[in-house]
């Protein structure tokens, strides 16, 4: 049977999204205004219906209202980033799309879907400002450069297996030269730890480190963060060097440069060739020295092939490539690594573990960790975190490592059998848990590692109780 929506359906289900959707007459007037938009400008819908958009968003006019826009050119608008002070004198950045809409070829209105990104842009901008001051800290009457946040060396990166052992080496020889350099390797294999080696062994060591990750910011804001923003360069931008200005002379490290929009890699390519910047509305370049070190989560030539990346920027990064390993292709090191941990939280944590018992080691190698080294750091900390003794047993362990066959290193029996359905349950939840924590909480992301609808993954995370569960760097 057909469902036929009417308008109060409509407007009851617009109500339920996270971006705020606002809709205006030909003359400005709002006639829709849903529940997000009324939070993010803290104004009763009702007291918005009829009211003149500039009614509500004063500081706004009509060449820079993107909604009235709309209206005037009949073109429609993508991912617009706009700052403007609502009628209370709060500060808020969005980013709009806007949409002319049009009967008999006629405008009769316009519709914006907004994204609230305030938070992110004042935090991303208070993290470049204190990034500014720590790289210029004035000490008297003389500028001095303060240490960078470029922390581990090639001596922090934990490992004596042969695939491990070659590629320290190989890095250690690329940090030598100013060529781009292209990491990838699994969520959790350690990509950053070599990054940071690379820096604090290159001729750049004394100078500036800066970490972008760019699959945590919308376009939109990542461009100014990077690049800067020149006054009026959109509504609300201030005078403000972006990321390539500040690691002048050192390195910038871009993560997960497979997130970035192509557009904006297009940008990058440019800096790469060249070494000019441009800011965000400016019509001056500007040289920078800077060293490009970029990381992917996944294959790059795969990346290339599903459109994640631009081909040529590729050529261009893999002037030096290198692919950490995974875990379960160096089990060798798994033994370093437990006493690792187990140094490390015992510090942390007060504790005077002093090892593992031979059964849950046996456990441990036997593990395919999908979550790789970090997985194992959780795991480790945790059963550091509940346990009682010294030596870390096979009962400290969580339950999905406690089943695992010693003889195959595939799920087997426990201390009692196990129905098929509470291991399928505990399996997915460690997988759930695994890639939630791989992915620092992010659901979407989450949701398409597992290649599940983000709504299922929603339902599991409260199912399991994992909502509150986050991953780290």
């Amino acid at each position: 049977m057909d469902l036929i929506f009417s308008r109060k359906n409509m407007e009851v289900l617009l109500d339920y999204i996270a971006e705020g959707v606002q809709i205006i007459d030909s003359r400005g007037r709002i006639i829709y205004y849903n529940r997000a938009a009324s939070e993010l400008e803290d104004i009763k819908q009702e007291d918005t219906i009829g009211r003149h958009i500039l009614e509500v968003y004063p500081s706004l006019s009509p060449e820079t209202s993107t909604l009235l826009q709309a209206i005037r050119t009949g073109m429609p608008s993508f991912q617009v980033q706009q700052t403007f002070i609502n009628y209370k004198g709060k500060k808020i950045t969005t980013v709009n799309t806007s949409l002319p809409i049009k009967a008999n070829n006629k405008i009769i209105g316009a519709i914006e879907v907004s994204k609230n990104i305030t938070d992110v842009r004042e935090l991303s901008e208070r993290l470049v400002d204190l990034q500014e001051r720590l790289l210029h800290k004035e000490s008297g009457p003389k500028q001095k450069r303060v240490k960078d946040s470029a922390g581990y060396t090639f001596i922090d990166i934990i490992g004596q297996s042969q695939e491990m052992l070659i590629l320290k080496g190989l890095a250690m020889k690329a940090s030598q030269t100013p060529s781009p350099i292209l990491i990838y390797g699994e969520t959790g294999t350690g990509k950053e730890l070599f990054v940071q080696a690379i820096h604090n062994a290159s001729p750049r060591r004394d100078k500036p480190f800066i970490a972008q990750n760019c699959a945590a910011l919308p376009g939109t804001l990542l461009e100014g963060i990077l690049f800067g923003t020149v006054k009026g360069s959109f509504t609300g931008a201030d005078d403000r060097a972006g990321l390539f200005e500040l690691a002048h002379g050192g390195t910038l490290f871009l993560d997960e440069i497979n997130a970035m929009p192509m557009e904006l890699q297009a940008k990058l390519l440019r800096v790469l060739q060249d070494g000019n910047i441009r800011r965000v509305g400016d019509i001056k370049t500007r040289n920078v020295d800077v060293r490009i070190i970029a990381a992917s989560n996944t294959d790059p030539r795969a990346a290339v092939e599903g459109r994640q990346l631009r081909r040529d920027l590729y050529y261009r990064l893999n002037a030096v490539e290198l692919r950490i390993p995974e875990l379960k292709e160096r089990k060798g090191d798994i033994p370093l690594l437990i006493q690792y941990f187990i140094d490390k939280f015992n510090d942390r944590l007060g504790k005077n573990i002093r090892g593992i018992a031979s059964d849950a080691q046996s456990s441990l190698q036997q593990y395919a960790w999908p979550g790789n080294v970090r997985e194992l750091e959780h795991v480790i900390e945790g059963a550091m975190n509940l346990m009682d003794g010294q030596i870390i047993q096979i009962e400290n362990l969580p339950p999905y490592l406690r089943r695992i066959d010693q003889s195959s290193g595939k799920y087997g029996k426990s201390e009692k059998t196990v129905s098929l359905k509470r291991a399928l349950e505990d399996y997915e939840q460690e997988m759930i848990r695994s890639c939630f924590e791989a992915c620092e909480g992010n659901v979407s992301r989450a949701a398409e590692e597992l290649d599940i609808p983000r709504q299922t993954l929603q339902y599991k995370l409260k199912k399991y109780g994992l909502t509150k569960c986050t991953g780290r760097i």
